[in-house]
């Protein structure tokens, strides 16, 4: 069989003329004859044996791998097993995760433009569903980038795909639909008020970033060493034109029909050393043109909008500030803004009525860059939810956690407020050599989420599966702890598949179309 064979394809190839594809058959027909029986070229597959985590066996995975390198190199029959064997391997999977804790298992994951290679993309998606998982995130905005083809790119945002030739290419398209497939859903991996480093490049832009009281953009702020990563770069999350680019991304990435959209970097930005904390009004990221004007706004009367002013420019009020509003304001002497009642009863001393002013701005203040954040998100999410598609939430638990006395978290992220009918994404990444502290971050969110948090809240676990990291165990631990633990949630999610995978991530970001 073997001769025969062989000399067909060298007649082929002769005629061709082409000596890559008498490599690519010559091994194509090499599987063929290691798999094949009896004349037999390619048997049916079995049902395969998936392990307590709803893994398949190695023996199922082989398989499936013979028969996606032979179908690649042009084999009829293997790619019609192939595709046989994708739609088995779904079913399995499926009636696996409907009998197993949990019902739904995630992996997070970057791709790279080497992934538009033939048959990389299928050879992506058959490990991640080798590994037990029915959904993929896919990172469709990150890092001042899209994942959308440069020759159809809407947006302000350069494509991650930029390579000649492959302007037409749409990875996030064709990776959805390599995850359909093979019964995956795809979901659409988002950063939100982070546009990254090539937004903070733009000079039509400069006025969308965000702004502390000493008037540093995050750009610059960043690049002087107060952020761990100089990549970052966040808007002030109450400008109209930040907002208009972001739902224009946004509205680009739902035109490729994934399954759900989740949205990252809810927040502002974390620092380091002192920068770290938000003590004073300075601290906060709403000295933008919009964030300022809206923050002035929330004063209902002359007075309080006088008042947030000084507190804004000044960052602190002073006696004579609070003695001359009478004068200044006869008909509205008593400074007013949302969500403060009018004072009755006998008058607090000057001194008394100061400290009592300057703590309620230093209060609203607070309030006023996280409902910034709040409303950025709603905005965002309304149009997925409105689609008909799940949005999700990716949070990291002490974000929202005050600091010492009277500081709080700089990424001011009070995830606690975000809608219930949104999926809550905690990244629970806690180190401590032991699942404890992992469970402790989850215990945290579900005490916030309530008795139906079972339901919404997803949890995000950092680790590789049969390996422990420095300080952090294995997947395993961490899942089995999790599962003790809260025996109701319905899904969990792995960062990130890159762990999982790291020979083969490495060779697919570093090699080159």
């Amino acid at each position: 069989m073997w001769d025969r064979a062989w000399d067909r394809v060298l007649r082929n190839l002769r005629l061709r003329g082409r000596q890559q594809q008498r490599k690519r058959l010559g091994q194509s027909l090499l599987l063929s004859c290691l798999v094949g029986s009896l004349g037999v070229l390619w048997p049916q597959p079995a049902t395969a044996q998936l392990n307590g985590y709803c893994q398949f066996s190695q023996s199922a995975i082989d398989q499936k791998e013979t028969l996606r390198q032979a179908a690649l190199s042009g084999e009829a029959q293997a790619r019609s097993r192939y595709e046989q064997i994708l739609q088995e391997h779904a079913r399995q999977l499926r009636s696996c995760r409907d009998r197993t804790w949990p019902q739904q298992q995630a992996v997070w994951i970057r791709l790279y433009p080497c992934d538009l290679q033939p048959g990389v993309l299928d050879a992506v998606m058959d490990r991640i569903t080798n590994l037990g998982y029915t959904q993929v995130y896919v990172e469709a905005f990150y890092n001042g980038q899209v994942l959308l083809p440069s020759a159809n790119n809407p947006t302000v945002w350069p494509s991650v795909v930029n390579t000649p030739g492959y302007e037409n290419r749409d990875l996030l398209a064709e990776s959805i639909a390599a995850g359909r497939k093979r019964g995956l859903e795809v979901h659409a991996w988002m950063f939100a008020l982070n546009y990254g480093y090539t937004y903070g490049q733009r000079r039509d832009r400069n006025q969308v970033l965000a702004r502390n009281g000493t008037g540093t953009d995050s750009l610059t702020w960043a690049g002087q060493g107060n952020s761990s990563n100089a990549g970052e770069v966040f808007i002030d999350p109450y400008s109209p034109v930040g907002q208009a680019d972001y739902q224009q991304v946004l509205s680009a990435i739902l035109r490729r029909r994934p399954d759900g959209v989740l949205f990252d970097y809810i927040r502002y930005p974390l620092g380091t050393g002192g920068s770290s904390v938000a003590g004073r009004v300075a601290d906060l990221w709403i000295y933008g043109d919009s964030a300022r004007q809206a923050f002035v706004r929330r004063g209902t009367n002359r007075a309080g909008q006088d008042l947030i002013q000084r507190f804004l420019s000044q960052g602190y009020l002073t006696e004579g500030d609070v003695a001359g509003l009478s004068s200044l304001y006869p008909d509205d002497p008593e400074p007013m803004w949302q969500g403060r009642e009018r004072q009755t009863g006998n008058p607090p001393d000057l001194a008394q009525r100061r400290n009592q002013l300057q703590s309620e701005l230093w209060r609203l203040s607070l309030a006023h860059a996280v409902q910034g954040v709040l409303d950025f998100f709603n905005q965002a999410s309304r149009p997925v939810q409105q689609a008909g598609l799940p949005a999700g939430a990716v949070f990291f638990p002490n974000g929202n956690r005050s600091v010492g006395q009277g500081g709080y978290d700089s990424r001011l992220q009070h995830w606690q407020r975000f809608p219930t009918s949104v999926g809550w994404h905690p990244m629970s990444y806690a180190v401590c050599g032991r699942p404890d502290c992992i469970v402790e971050e989850v215990q945290r969110v579900m005490a916030e989420a309530g008795p139906r948090g079972h339901e919404f809240v997803k949890p995000v676990l950092a680790g590789a599966w049969g390996q422990s990291l420095p300080n952090r165990p294995t997947l395993e631990a961490q899942m089995q702890a999790l599962q003790r633990a809260f025996p109701n949630l319905r899904s969990v999610s792995h960062f990130a598949y890159s762990w999982q995978d790291p020979e083969f991530d490495r060779a697919r970001k570093f090699c080159r179309l």
